[in-house]
């Protein structure tokens, strides 16, 4: 028998195994919505080679986007993890 676990316990888990930098970045994401990399290291507070790989997990889990713009990598927040942050809050509340 296949057991399933419904979506939001699903995210807020696979949150859980997210190192500390992702919070920043999303936190980041909802404040001053989509950046560069660049802007996005400096405002998150990560360093550029541990946001390459936090951007990564959070893209596999379909919370961020990346987009090109000629030679810069556009990251922005999903609807999916729109909801994520609602559900990390309302986690933190109750």
């Amino acid at each position: 028998m296949i057991s399933t676990t419904p979506l939001a316990e699903y995210l807020i888990r696979a949150g859980d195994r997210l190192p500390e930098e992702a919070t920043r970045v999303l936190e980041s994401l909802v404040n001053e919505g989509s950046m560069n990399k660049e802007d996005l290291s400096l405002l998150s507070r990560v360093k550029r080679a541990v946001l390459d790989h936090v951007i990564m997990q959070l893209y596999a889990l379909g919370l961020v986007d990346v987009s090109t713009e000629g030679k810069s990598k556009i990251c922005s927040l999903t609807r999916l993890g729109e909801e994520y942050l609602a559900l990390v809050e309302e986690k933190k509340a109750g």
